[in-house]
């Protein structure tokens, strides 16, 4: 209330409501890889070498052995192995980012307003101005 010489001012005042918006943070979220082994079954064929022999008897044959010296044949016999290596190859790509939402909220809240009124007591003479 300001007072002056004859008069005085009476401030009329209403509420407004500020808002405002700031980020808080809601959580964590922790991302890690995990591995899991799998057993695996397969079936390789591999080939091998055996020595046949095959012998073939002749009526002359003793004869022929006293005069024949005795020879040695060497014949190198081989297998296949089963050789194997591991590497990895990408299944996926997993993108992780984040995404703003857009939500609608709405807030009630009761605002004041200050209104002047005018109590006459007696018959005085008022000229009220209502702006």
């Amino acid at each position: 209330m300001v007072n002056t010489n004859n008069s005085t001012t009476l401030e009329i005042k209403k509420e407004q409501l500020d808002i405002a918006k700031k980020w808080i943070q809601t959580g964590n979220v922790k991302i890690h890889k995990e591995t899991f082994t799998e057993e695996k079954n397969f079936t390789i064929p591999v080939v091998h070498e055996e020595l046949v022999i095959e012998k073939e008897t002749f009526a002359s044959a003793d004869v022929q052995r006293k005069n024949i010296s005795t020879e040695f044949i060497r014949i190198p016999l081989s297998e296949e192995q089963v050789d194997f290596s591991k590497h990895k190859v990408i299944l996926k790509d997993v993108s992780i980012y984040k995404q703003q939402i857009e939500e609608i909220h709405h807030i009630e809240e009761t605002l004041k307003k200050e209104e002047a009124k005018i109590k006459v007591s007696g018959s005085p003479s008022v000229i009220d101005n209502k702006k």
